[in-house]
């Protein structure tokens, strides 16, 4: 039968204690609960030792020891603070000094949680969107605590300083491809409900390594914003952009000229097939979406453009619109085509993007308003951390993509000396 390791003086000496405690004080220990009742009454007695040293220090003389005493700040009473633990709340008393000099070092001012892990696990599931209501109730049944909603967003709240931090946060020099994307919820502000676009950026650097590169709260979705943004990853070190795919927004491309002027710019071909069909009857859907098919799949531009006249001759009486929206973006909806097939794949579509904007939704769906735009930006924030820490890898085809990055864009390439 294996013996029981030594114990240290410290282990034994408490070992004793509890004995004579749970002896003295008939009680029996049945349940888990019974456990936690007494690991809350022992957490008391030490912090409240612990404190009351704290303030000895502090005054430089013993309670009751006035011969010792050589300031004219003295103890004054207690505050009582419901303090949360994993075993339950329990009720503190804080000792105070006359003069309001000392502050508690062990349990500070504003400090409620006893341990970093109760809010780990209040910052964890607000991360996967569940509401104040949510957790509060979670944290109830599963703990045994009760914590206010004023509690969670004081938790919460302490993210923004480090979502502030992460939007300027410095990036790679290149990035191979970047796409650019924006999605909407409701807001409050100023008294009223407002649609609000969050600006989201998301790269695949030389390594073939993904990563969000930024996440901005903004009015409706437009260009100028977006230039911004642009202006502020450049600040941020990033010197060129090989390709950036974008959805069909009007002054976009020029937006990315203006800051980077030789970036290849690719526009989404799934958002520009949604906005060509979006009005086209039923009945001539299926029709319509085969010969667009043979546009965007055609395996050269020329092609391409041969079949975009052919879809002008067949559907250009009914549907006149559809042609010219694709002849007048042809020249950054047709970039794909002058690249292999594996590059073709990467950026015809902003599908990277779009899957991280479903994750994003998934999170946030219980949340129909957001009181303001830090509380938009903390549950994205901490719900980004989340969906990332998966992205641990390069791209599966990444070698054949990175040979022909290497070809199309040598000279870029060989004067930024990477």
């Amino acid at each position: 039968m294996p013996k029981r390791r030594k114990e240290s003086p410290q282990k034994q000496a408490i070992r004793k204690m509890m004995q004579e405690y749970l002896k003295e004080n008939d009680i029996p220990i049945k349940n888990g609960t019974d456990v936690n009742s007494v690991m809350r009454d022992m957490m008391s007695v030490l912090l409240e030792g612990s404190l009351e040293g704290e303030l000895e220090d502090e005054l430089g003389y013993s309670k009751y020891d006035y011969r010792n005493k050589e300031t004219d700040n003295s103890r004054n009473g207690y505050s009582s603070k419901i303090m949360h633990t994993n075993y339950g709340d329990m009720n503190v008393a804080i000792p105070r000094d006359r003069n309001g000099e000392y502050e508690p070092q062990l349990i500070k001012k504003y400090q409620n949680t006893v341990t970093q892990d109760m809010e780990e696990r209040i910052l964890s599931m607000y991360a996967k969107g569940m509401t104040t209501n949510d957790i509060e109730s979670h944290m109830r049944e599963l703990y045994d605590i009760d914590i206010s909603d004023s509690t969670i967003s004081r938790v919460t709240d302490k993210i923004i300083p480090i979502v502030k931090e992460w939007q300027e946060r410095p990036l790679e020099e290149v990035y191979a491809v970047v796409f650019m994307d924006a999605i909407h919820f409701h807001v409050r502000s100023e008294g009223r409900i407002r649609k609000k676009a969050v600006y989201i950026a998301l790269g695949i650097d030389m390594n073939g390594r993904k990563d969000v590169l930024g996440m901005y709260v903004g009015e409706n979705e437009n260009a100028k914003f977006w230039l911004s943004i642009l202006n502020g990853l450049k600040n941020r070190g990033v010197k060129d952009i090989l390709i950036t795919c974008i959805d069909g927004l009007s002054g976009f491309p020029q937006a990315i000229e203006a800051v980077y002027p030789e970036t290849e710019i690719q526009q989404c071909i799934i958002h520009q097939i949604r906005n060509s069909t979006k009005f086209v009857s039923y009945k001539d859907l299926k029709a319509l979406m085969a010969d667009l098919k043979r546009v965007y799949t055609a395996p050269t531009e020329e092609l391409a453009l041969n079949e975009l006249e052919l879809f002008q001759e067949k559907w250009d009486v009914k549907y006149p619109k559809i042609y010219k929206s694709w002849h007048d973006n042809w020249s950054t909806l047709a970039t794909y085509f002058k690249y292999p097939e594996a590059v073709r794949r990467l950026i015809y579509t902003t599908n990277a993007i779009e899957g991280f904007n479903r994750q994003l939704r998934k999170v946030t769906k219980s949340k129909t308003i957001f009181p303001s735009d830090d509380s938009l930006l903390k549950m994205l924030y901490l719900a980004t951390i989340d969906i990332t820490k998966k992205w641990t890898g390069y791209r599966r085809d990444w070698g054949r993509i990175y040979s022909q990055l290497e070809i199309y864009f040598e000279e870029r390439l060989k004067n930024l000396n990477f």
